[in-house]
């Protein structure tokens, strides 16, 4: 496994199999496939994906230490910014079937509906975490700083659950909220875990 992940076409593997979602979403809403309520099921699809891509890239430093598969550092980059993708279509998707464009009507409903604006600040953080994924930026801003805002990704887990938890509470449909909740609670709680056990200098 480790040699297939050194591999130099396994990161355009994953490149590719990580646009599929999109894809596949994309040949859906064209060929109205998508039921009664394509615009919905858009928004909530790239939402479920965006939290799918979550869960994933915070799972690849536990699977880089209990595996002993050092190369898959090489995909969290990709996998952050593959977050950042999805989330900014769940974005444009809001933005465009559900407010028609109409940024007073964003900004209206941002300060009206308290999960709206959770989520914006959780698509903020990531913002600024994609705009900082670059090696010059841990040079400008320096290794330490460079972390503590990348450390974000936690509190986005964070904002991205109660997000769905809000916007999930109006139909009493938890079932999916708590499989997300239940992944990134163990995902963080072994990162306290490890931090905890570590045994001091």
């Amino acid at each position: 496994m480790q040699r297939l992940l050194f591999h130099a076409g396994a990161k355009a593997v994953a490149f590719a199999l990580a646009l599929l979602p999109f894809l596949w979403l994309f040949w859906a809403a064209w060929s109205e496939q998508l039921g009664a309520n394509p615009a919905e099921a858009l928004i909530r699809s790239l939402g479920d994906w965006t939290l799918r891509f979550l869960v994933l890239v915070l799972a690849i430093t536990p699977l880089r230490v209990v595996t002993g598969w050092s190369a898959l550092a090489r995909f969290r980059r990709m996998t952050g910014l593959f977050v950042f993708f999805y989330a900014c279509l769940h974005l444009l998707a809001y933005v465009w079937f559900d407010m028609g464009f109409d940024l007073s009507a964003v900004v209206d409903d941002v300060i009206q509906r308290p999960f709206i604006l959770v989520g914006m600040t959780a698509w903020l953080l990531l913002f600024m975490m994609a705009a900082t994924s670059f090696n010059r930026a841990i040079k400008t801003l320096g290794a330490q700083r460079w972390q503590l805002l990348h450390r974000s990704i936690y509190a986005v887990a964070g904002l991205a659950v109660l997000h769905f938890f809000w916007m999930r509470s109006g139909k009493n449909d938890f079932a999916d909220v708590l499989v997300y909740a239940a992944l990134l609670a163990a995902l963080l709680g072994w990162r306290v875990w490890r931090r905890w056990r570590r045994p001091s200098p």
